[in-house]
């Protein structure tokens, strides 16, 4: 099967990201992306075809980074206030950022720990402990949701979630970037 190739949409924003590998130069109250994809390309990882989750080379604030993806392609992200036994994600926020539902098999380039987690809201697929999401707003190769209501893109070298002292970093005061959930 030919894989097409997905070109990644320039990002027109900069968002200060404490931890979870990400750094950018300034936030910005409203996420842009520019009517022409840039030049740069997103690359799968080298991961079986049927991995739920799995690497892709993404810009994210002006600076090539791995992130998470689905098997789509989508860009995945974590949502910082949640925990690892409970997602906070519900309701109006939910239909922004549809939860990962799929049974979790990792892919090539996929370091840590992927699972489930089993709420009162159902299953999810969690990535070292963090529930992970997608954003209505993103399509394939397309990264549009960084630093939005407290999502940022999830990267293969998250710290676990729960159980590590000083796992889940303090969020960026970042604006809300207009979707008010």
């Amino acid at each position: 099967m030919k894989r097409p190739a997905i070109i990644v949409a320039s990002i027109g924003v900069a968002v200060l990201a404490a931890g979870g590998g990400i750094t950018a130069a300034a936030a910005s109250s409203t996420p842009t992306t520019s009517a022409a994809p840039s030049a740069s390309s997103m690359r799968p990882g080298s991961g079986a075809a049927g991995a739920t989750v799995r690497t892709a080379m993404a810009t994210i604030g002006g600076k090539a980074e791995t992130i998470l993806v689905t098997r789509q392609g989508m860009p995945l992200y974590i949502y910082r206030p949640d925990t690892a036994t409970t997602s906070l994600v519900s309701g109006g926020l939910a239909r922004a950022w549809p939860p990962l539902t799929v049974p979790p098999v990792a892919g090539a380039g996929v370091t840590g720990k992927v699972g489930v987690l089993r709420d009162a809201s159902g299953r999810q697929v969690t990535y070292n402990g963090h529930p992970l999401y997608t954003f209505v707003d993103d399509h394939p190769g397309q990264v549009t949701g960084q630093g939005v209501q407290n999502f940022f893109v999830a990267t293969p070298g998250i710290a676990v979630l729960g159980g590590v002292a000083g796992s889940a970093p303090a969020a960026p005061a970042a604006p809300s970037g207009g979707y008010g959930y």
